[in-house]
This record gives C-alpha cells, sequence and structure tokens, in this order.
C-alpha cells in the first residue's frame, strides 16, 4: 500500500465526468502528480533509484544529464543530490508549463546552479549539447508515434562515446492476451493503491488517445535501428519496462 505523505492527494477522476476529454499534463494534474505517478506506477520510487544508479555509472566529466518530460523534477533532484560535480550540468526538459513550475518549486530550495529547467514540445526536440546521459521516464509513450523514431535517432547522435540513453515505459505484451491480462494486473494494482472502479475507467478513456504505447521488442528494436549497439532490459514488471541503451565509443 502506497504510504500517504504531504503530497497532494489524486482525485481527478473520483466523479463521474459527463464528458472525459484526453489527458492533459495541465494545473489540476501537475498538482496531483507526485500522487499520481505513485499510484498509478509500480515500483516507482525503486525505478527512480534505480535510474540515479544507472546514471551514476555513465555520466562524464565536463557533460550534460538531460530529463526529457521532466515532469515536476523528482529526477532531478535525486540526480541533483547523488552528483556533486561542478562540471555536471543538468537539464530538465518538459512541453507542459505547469510542470515546469511544479519542478521549479520543488528545486528551489536546491540552490544548485547546475539546474536548468526548459519549456520545450519534445515532439520538435532537436540536437542536444553534449550530453552524457538522457533519461526518458515514462516520457516516450506520450510522444507522437511519427516522431519517435526522429526523436531516438537524434538523442543517439547528441550523446558522447559510452553516454546512454536510460528509458522506462509502459508496454503493450506479445499478443492481445496477454496484453490484458497485464492491463487487468495492472488495474487490480491501482485498486490496491485506493482508485475506485470509476477513476481507473475514467482515466483509462482519458489516457486512450494520448498514451500509446509500444511492444517491449518494438522499443528495443527502434534502439538497435538507431544506433544503438548495446540494449539491456534492467526492469520490467508486467506491463512496465525500463531499458538502458550504450552509445559506441569514438
Amino acid at each position: 500500500m502506497v504510504r500517504r505523505t504531504h503530497r497532494r492527494i489524486d482525485r481527478l477522476y473520483s466523479k463521474k465526468l459527463k464528458t472525459v476529454t484526453d489527458f492533459k499534463f495541465d494545473r489540476r494534474v501537475a498538482d496531483a502528480f507526485d500522487d499520481m505517478i505513485v499510484r498509478s506506477v509500480p515500483f516507482y520510487h525503486e525505478l527512480q533509484r534505480m535510474i540515479v544508479e544507472l546514471a551514476a555509472r555513465f555520466v562524464q566529466k565536463r557533460s550534460n544529464v538531460y530529463d526529457l518530460g521532466c515532469a515536476t523534477g523528482t529526477t532531478l533532484s535525486m540526480l541533483s543530490k547523488a552528483f556533486s560535480d561542478p562540471t555536471v550540468r543538468f537539464y530538465g526538459i518538459d512541453s507542459s508549463r505547469e510542470m515546469i513550475r511544479q519542478a521549479e518549486s520543488k528545486l528551489a530550495g536546491f540552490n544548485d546552479r547546475r539546474l536548468t529547467l526548459v519549456r520545450q514540445d519534445l515532439n520538435s526536440l532537436g540536437r542536444l549539447s553534449r550530453p552524457s546521459v538522457v533519461i526518458m521516464a515514462f516520457t516516450l509513450q506520450f510522444l507522437e508515434p511519427l516522431d519517435r523514431r526522429t526523436i531516438v535517432a537524434s538523442i543517439h547522435d547528441s550523446l558522447i562515446g559510452n553516454g546512454c540513453l536510460i528509458l522506462t515505459e509502459k508496454v503493450f505484451g506479445a499478443d492481445h492476451l496477454t496484453s490484458r491480462l497485464m492491463g487487468d494486473l495492472h488495474d487490480d494494482f491501482k485498486r490496491r493503491n485506493r482508485y475506485s472502479e470509476l477513476e481507473i475507467a475514467q482515466k483509462r478513456q482519458a489516457l486512450e488517445n494520448t498514451l500509446i504505447p509500444y511492444r517491449l521488442d518494438d522499443i528495443v528494436r527502434l534502439l538497435y535501428e538507431c544506433g544503438f549497439p548495446i540494449v539491456e532490459i534492467f526492469f520490467k514488471w508486467l506491463n512496465f519496462a525500463g531499458l538502458i541503451a550504450v552509445k559506441a565509443r569514438p
């Protein structure tokens, strides 16, 4: 069971809505996001720890770390605490103005001049500046499918040698049967975290046109095809996966 803290509780879909509109990272979502993500994504805190520990193995001096889809800045806050090297800078990029505002509030007390937040449409992401680590935590699944290959290829080309892309995603099963099974078990996870049947159903409807997962093997194939010679799955729980892709040394 999730331990409740000072997070604002997610009640976005607790009442019957006349019309369920497409999910957007607006103010209401941003305000409740930290509660929403913990109650919706299994092992979320452990995944954050794993991301930082993996990043520690690949971050290089005088390089940059990018968190694409940084949301409320949770990963950035952990990176700031974990790495003291003054030559490494951290960039959080998100297309949502409200998410950036939440991140600014969360990171304000760190007084870390290495942290920079940028609002930018990730679907039109260009070349990054000297990254040794790029993180996409549940971000690719919200980007336009037709743009994903271009984005991943741009990340690969931007990375310095032996740099890495750390990716966590919701995924489809290998076929309709397993996808349905994993989805049902994920719904059970949300019920254990006190989401009602109404909340589960309405949020599923809201996400239908905005969160578009790939199959895990399709993600692996995409990473290889974009130039990464090493791709490893470091986490798998039903319909959630974590992968690390490493760029070859020059």
